[in-house]
């Protein structure tokens, strides 16, 4: 999806279509602001026009502070620069928002369309966030412990090594693989190896043409040349409710940056709107961010 759609992206988000993943309100929580930094980078960064880590750019973490605490709500970010090692390189905040929601959609898919070839359920899962399509790629693949394995293993090859899809619904009225406990570090480095994964161009060409119940966060950046995102959302056990979001920028140089981020208020438009304050961050700090490439 063209980046340059982020006017009308701000102007929907708080009046979007939830579409594929379950809804709920409660109070927000207080607001919660913690920075952490990683000093590593991964060795296609470091190949790379990497900048220094958030350890070495105190203006960026009191940066990052200021939107957090203007949100009002618990949030937070992980960026990775793109590369067959990728690994996230930038911490701030939230480091664990709990489970994926409909971002697991992405690694399904991209199981689904190894073993079965491409399907309009994967192109609605992806663009609409169409839970029953989701449901239809995940019964594809077998049984629900076959669906587990073959999802897991996408993960193990995004560099997540401890990101486990379950093989059983653990929350009646939700999906099996929308539980799945998905870090923000662990999502931003499986963002980051997916350009370089084989079979992974038709879902992330997908991803770049989300509707407008995704267009939010990574979406409005005004960055040349093209973002691909996935959105998931839904109420905590405790009422709260998660908002997240994973994300691939495409610079003009053909260099490329993962972003994973997410929020935890009292509803969808209170997420999505810290998101969207997220997004203008990253924005303004882009020359920032960790980049890399596949080759």
């Amino acid at each position: 999806m063209s980046v340059w759609v982020a006017g009308a992206a701000l102007a929907i988000a708080g009046a979007m279509v939830m579409t594929g993943c379950a809804t709920g309100e409660s109070s927000a929580p207080r607001s919660t602001v913690t920075v952490y930094a990683s000093s590593t980078t991964s060795a296609a960064a470091s190949a790379s026009s990497t900048p220094p880590s958030a350890g070495a750019n105190p203006a960026l973490a009191a940066g990052f502070r200021r939107v957090a605490a203007g949100t009002g709500l618990r949030v937070g970010i992980a960026v990775a620069p793109v590369g067959p090692n990728a690994t996230a390189s930038l911490l701030f905040g939230d480091r664990d928002p709990g489970v994926a929601w409909s971002t697991i959609k992405v690694p399904l898919a991209v199981a689904a369309e190894r073993e079965n070839g491409t399907s309009s359920s994967e192109r609605d899962a992806i663009i609409n966030s169409d839970n029953q399509a989701a449901e239809q790629l995940w019964a594809s693949l077998g049984s629900d412990t076959e669906a587990s394995a073959k999802v897991t293993a996408v993960l193990r090859e995004g560099g997540n090594p401890n990101a486990v899809v379950p093989s059983q619904q653990l929350r009646s009225g939700f999906t099996i693989f929308g539980q799945t406990r998905w870090t923000l570090p662990d999502a931003a480095t499986f963002a980051g190896h997916l350009p370089c994964m084989p079979g992974t161009g038709h879902v992330l060409s997908l991803m770049g043409q989300v509707a407008g119940n995704q267009q939010w966060g990574v979406e409005i950046m005004q960055i040349p040349k093209a973002t691909a995102v996935k959105g998931g959302w839904g109420p905590g056990v405790d009422g709260a409710y998660l908002v997240r979001q994973i994300g691939v920028l495409t610079y003009r140089d053909g260099q490329q940056s993962a972003v994973a981020m997410s929020a935890v208020g009292g509803s969808m438009s209170s997420g999505t709107a810290a998101l969207n304050a997220l997004g203008n961050w990253l924005n303004q700090n882009i020359a920032a961010l960790p980049r890399g490439r596949c080759r």
